[in-house]
């Protein structure tokens, strides 16, 4: 124990190593195998040493999702468009989410409100509202966008072959639904996520006209 100890001091842990070990023990092995003692072991230190930088498990989740956010970040909002920001947040986020699919779970159960999450979150709204929408509308636009990502990412999570099934039914019975099937090939996903992307997107664009 005290070897191990003096392992962790030497090494300098900071909060970003325990985070960074921690998403990766869950890529890899998926949420159910985190605990402190697990991460612990991981970084060659005892479980108590962790507590020094993170108080609780709750603040390491919410530290695991903010390294995911971290990842889907634009390095300044407002460089480009207000659409075209959005845009990019939303393709890095879902790219993010697809990388480390184990932490979907997560952003749809707790808000994550990190400091440094609620200064991105806090980035977007004041790059929206310059672009003209006012406060009320900018938590719209924000949740309503990062709701679709988020729930994007949790169908790609736990898919099936949807074309697979699609393709396969009755086509006497349903014979519109295996055409379009077939017709859209064996894997649409990217390109449904861009089309219902830009949907919102234009939506967003309307309201902000009038």
């Amino acid at each position: 124990m005290a070897a191990n100890r003096a392992r962790g001091q030497r090494a300098g842990l900071s909060r970003q190593d325990v985070l960074e070990a921690a998403l990766k023990l869950v890529d890899r092995e998926g949420l159910n195998a985190l605990s402190m003692r697990r991460l612990g072991a991981e970084l060659g230190v005892e479980a108590m040493t962790l507590y020094h930088h993170v108080p609780n498990k709750t603040a390491l989740l919410d530290g695991m999702i903010e390294q995911v956010v971290a990842e889907a970040v634009p390095p300044e909002f407002g460089a480009a468009t207000w659409r075209r920001d959005l845009s990019a947040y939303a393709h890095a986020l879902a790219a993010a989410l697809a990388a480390h699919p184990h932490t979907v779970p997560l952003l749809l159960s707790r808000p994550a409100v990190t400091p440094r999450n609620l200064r991105t979150l806090d980035a977007v709204v004041g790059m929206l509202h310059e672009a003209g929408f006012p406060l009320p509308r900018t938590l719209d636009v924000l949740y309503s966008l990062t709701g679709f990502v988020v729930g994007h990412a949790a169908a790609q999570a736990g898919r099936v072959d949807d074309a697979g099934i699609m393709t396969a039914l009755d086509e006497d019975a349903y014979p519109l639904l295996v055409a379009a099937a077939r017709a859209a090939g064996d894997d649409r996903a990217d390109s449904r996520f861009t089309f219902a992307l830009n949907a919102l997107l234009s939506g967003f664009e309307a309201e902000l006209a009038t």
